[in-house]
């Protein structure tokens, strides 16, 4: 199933070139009172509102994919963990590119760690990329978006899919400089999450994915996820020995090489095998 967030967040399902509109189902969602969830709803209903959404679907009256503004298809993830460095190709381009990537900040993952970055960075690809310092050079960065289902801590690597609620795309835009890695990333709409994300029951294996990323129709960025340094179980069971994992959490398992900078008026178009492609405007 691919669950999305558009217009005026409404909620839909995605079916080849088209939405219909399930925003009904989250009257099942209830209210909540001070102090509120730290977890999405909708994603910690999921198991009960997919049957809805598929009822509802069937009467819905289709509206092209094309006409409509997509949001960030998680509207309120706790956090989003990130990791640096993760394709063994983008560290040996950024250990050789000194006047762009600074010595401080590269290091293999095993050393440096996860970061987070700020939920207030986090858009929708209708929504774009707008450059917030344009006299420094901000970079595109393609990554595997991971959706968690399910609250958890310390959780094993072998057992790690099991909390996996399900996948999307994502662009970890970043500002080059000094300054650490998570103030960088967490920039306003330098989080670009979408266009839409599969359930994990439709993409059981996150482990042999292409991908690819262009600018302007200039392909810069393509790999496959089985060049993970630490792959997507190994990631989770690394992040959930440090925090608990919430509902609605992403983590962005790394970017490969061909990183580059990006000007006002350029087209990003992002790919992902079994999860779809999404065209973000930069600003």
């Amino acid at each position: 199933m691919r669950i999305c967030r558009f217009n005026d967040n409404r909620v839909g399902l995605v079916r080849d070139d088209h939405v219909y509109d399930v925003t009904a189902a989250l009257s099942e969602l209830g209210t909540f009172s001070y102090p509120l969830p730290r977890f999405d709803p909708m994603i910690a209903q999921l198991p009960k509102l997919m049957p809805l959404f598929e009822e509802i679907a069937k009467t819905a009256t289709p509206i092209k994919l094309s006409s409509v503004k997509l949001l960030s298809p998680v509207a309120n993830p706790g956090k989003i963990v990130a990791a640096p460095v993760n394709y063994q190709a983008h560290l040996d381009e950024a250990i050789a590119e000194k006047e762009t990537f600074s010595r401080h900040h590269v290091r293999q993952i095993h050393e440096t760690g996860l970061f987070l970055k700020s939920t207030s960075s986090v858009v929708g690809p209708g929504e774009g990329v707008e450059l917030r310092f344009p006299d420094r050079r901000s970079d595109h960065e393609i990554e595997l978006g991971v959706v968690i289902g399910k609250a958890a801590t310390n959780v094993s690597a072998a057992n790690a899919l099991d909390i996996v609620a399900g996948y999307l795309i994502g662009l970890d835009m970043t500002v080059r400089g000094p300054e650490e890695r998570s103030l960088r990333k967490s920039v306003d709409t330098y989080t670009v999450l979408g266009p839409w994300f599969v359930t994990a029951d439709e993409l059981s294996d996150p482990s042999n994915l292409s991908f690819e990323l262009s600018v302007n129709g200039e392909v810069r960025q393509s790999a496959n996820t089985r060049d993970l340094v630490i792959d997507t179980p190994g990631l989770i069971e690394f992040a959930s020995k440090f925090y608990t994992l919430e509902v609605g959490d992403i983590l962005l398992t790394g970017t490969p090489e061909g990183v580059g900078p990006v000007k006002p008026g350029d087209r990003i178009s992002a790919t992902i095998e079994r999860i779809g492609s999404m065209d973000v405007e930069v600003r």
